[in-house]
């Protein structure tokens, strides 16, 4: 394998420790959440709801800037303290402005989204969304000078702390507490009314702690914000900006529509429970999405290292080719195997919305694609289109939510965002080939593509009285899989590229 992607790999493989790793021990939570004791799933519709807004509110507070800081510190000799001061400085105003603000406001906000005794809910995500956003720049530095070790740890301290105290309050003393169990620990630190709660306090204490840990960079940094250098970078950041709210629509839109369109026919018990189950649904496909955080830390800076190198474009073919299979081998054992990753959720009254997972492994399969492809409007100066391409989904996403939702409810959520990631990859792809062609091998891509739906399918209709029978025949599907994925990207790709 090429140089660059060994680098490629290794820089991916330690990000893991904080994407993957780190953020695989946080998703393990979600049985914590969705257990009989814990939250039902009403009330982990609750949880649900926020973090989708929270979501699109962080993708608004760094308004593109950590992209923009990559592409300008890295084309930047002689000024990278500067454009490190100006980026950083500038969400420093932004992200506290913005916490000043939710703060004053907060019932207001509380009684718009219907949680009216819970005002405490938007003053803590107001920080903790305000905190986020002002840690990317120091984080986004760290990635750009390849500290990969720092980030990593930085990031993990930070989740450690959210999971310690996820446990402390939901493992230990509410079921203390319901038992009739009390000591001076739960005395003093719990209070069985604040609910869904505890893991918005343990989130916000952790945002502390992970901007604990950066202040020791932020404060190093000039205190200075360059006019010229400033306007540039949001001229380059604006459109991503667009971009960035049109995809989180795509990402977490649904959540809202399916409360506020179900609300009034089904009520809110119902309605919050369909939230519950689509939400803790969803997280079996995260999965995916956790390979594609890991990856994307590694390949942003990376594609603008390579973009210089005349291998570039056969680079670039290679890394979504591999990354391709990858995913699609986590589809296939994800779903040949959803009768044992479904105790990942322990309620059995959330198993009601198990179809839905592999519509979304795909979901997130395309959304990955689009990722690779979407290389080519950031390393030609035409970020304008990365906006076009997400406005696009995300009208997808709102039209196909709008009309699905009423008839197949959380369901219609579910083919509205594959259709949205789908249609999205297309289109980049299209306009990708036009303004920076790269070779990509289609036929191979679809082999990696169909081999995986058409074992799922195989799985789906066949019925073995024997368990072990069944188990085997799935681990056979996966290693035939994977045999040909070695051959493909290994043994047939060093025998033709030594040829040429």
């Amino acid at each position: 394998m090429a140089t660059p992607l060994k680098k490629l790999l290794g820089q991916t493989a330690i990000y893991g420790l904080s994407s993957i790793i780190g953020r695989f021990l946080n998703y393990l939570l979600t049985p914590l959440y969705t257990s009989k004791l814990v939250f039902q799933p009403e009330q982990f519709g609750i949880i649900t709801e926020m973090y989708a807004y929270v979501a699109f509110l962080v993708v608004m507070l760094t308004y593109g800037m950590e992209t923009a800081f990559f592409r300008y510190y890295s084309q930047s000799e002689k000024d990278k303290k500067t454009v490190f001061s100006t980026a950083l400085w500038s969400l420093v105003i932004s992200s506290f402005g913005f916490i000043v603000l939710v703060s004053v406001f907060a019932q207001p906000i509380a009684n718009f989204l219907g949680y009216p005794n819970h005002s405490e809910y938007i003053s803590w995500f107001g920080i903790i969304v305000g905190l986020d956003a002002l840690v990317a720049i120091p984080l986004a530095k760290l990635r750009a000078e390849n500290k990969s070790i720092k980030f990593a740890w930085v990031n993990i301290a930070s989740i450690v702390v959210n999971i310690g105290l996820n446990l402390f309050f939901l493992a230990y003393c509410m079921p203390k507490f319901k038992s009739g169990e009390i000591n001076w620990l739960i005395d003093t630190f719990y209070d069985p009314n604040t609910g869904v709660g505890y893991v918005f306090i343990a989130n916000l204490i952790a945002s502390i702690v992970k901007f604990a840990l950066m202040l020791p960079d932020i404060l190093k940094a000039q205190i200075r914000i360059n006019p010229e250098i400033w306007k540039k970078m949001m001229r380059y950041a604006f459109p991503l900006l667009i971009a960035g709210l049109a995809g989180i629509v795509n990402e977490t839109l649904d959540r809202a529509l399916l409360k506020w369109m179900l609300w009034t026919d089904l009520g809110e018990l119902a309605t919050m429970t369909q939230l519950g189950i689509y939400g803790a649904c969803y997280k079996l496909s995260i999965v995916i999405t956790l390979c594609i955080q890991a990856y994307r830390y590694a390949a942003e800076p990376f594609f603008f290292d390579q973009q210089k190198s005349g291998e570039a474009p056969n680079t670039y073919a290679r890394m979504l080719h591999l990354f391709f299979a990858f995913v699609m081998t986590v589809f296939l054992t994800v779903t040949l195997f959803i009768d044992i990753f479904k105790y990942f959720i322990p309620n059995e009254a959330y198993w009601v919305g198990l179809d839905i997972v592999p519509v979304l492994l795909l979901a997130n399969v395309f959304l990955g694609v689009y990722y690779n492809l979407s290389a080519w409007y950031k390393l030609t100066d035409k970020t304008y289109y990365g906006s076009y391409i997400a406005i696009g989904g995300a009208l997808v996403t709102i039209g196909l939510n709008i009309l699905l939702i009423p008839t197949l409810g959380f369901r219609g959520s579910a083919w509205a965002t594959l259709a949205c990631y789908f249609s999205m990859a297309a289109v980049s792809y299209i306009l990708g080939q036009r303004f920076m062609p790269i070779p990509y091998n289609l036929p191979k891509l679809f082999g990696y593509f169909s081999l995986p739906i058409i074992f799922y399918y195989l799985n789906l209709y066949s019925a073995f009285e024997s368990l072990v029978t069944s188990w085997i025949l799935k681990l056979l599907m996966i290693s035939a899989y994977v045999s040909m994925i070695i051959y493909f990207e290994f043994y047939f790709h060093k025998k033709t590229s030594n040829a040429d």
